[in-house]
């Protein structure tokens, strides 16, 4: 499975779940997480995407770090079940 298939799965479910996935670049910091998904009721999670096997680089775990201790949902994510267990 690519990557992209994990993308469309992701966007897929959080339009089902009444969401907008939002696919994030960011010029001025490199590795922030690929998409900012706005639920129904404020939730905000930021999600960063992996084909299955696929590991974070350094800088993506120290960012991924920083926005968690800032009390962001963050979360890892490289499978269509790892989607379905966020976005149900």
């Amino acid at each position: 499975m690519l990557e992209r298939d994990v993308e469309r799965h992701l966007t897929r479910r959080v339009k089902e779940a009444g969401g907008l996935a939002l696919k994030w670049i960011s010029p001025g910091m490199a590795g922030v997480p690929d998409w900012i998904c706005v639920m129904p009721g404020g939730r905000i999670v930021l999600v960063e995407l992996k084909r299955p096997g696929g590991a974070l680089r350094p800088v993506q775990v120290r960012v991924i770090g920083i926005l968690q201790r800032l009390g962001a949902e963050v979360v890892v994510l490289n499978s269509k079940e790892q989607i379905d267990a966020v976005f149900t």
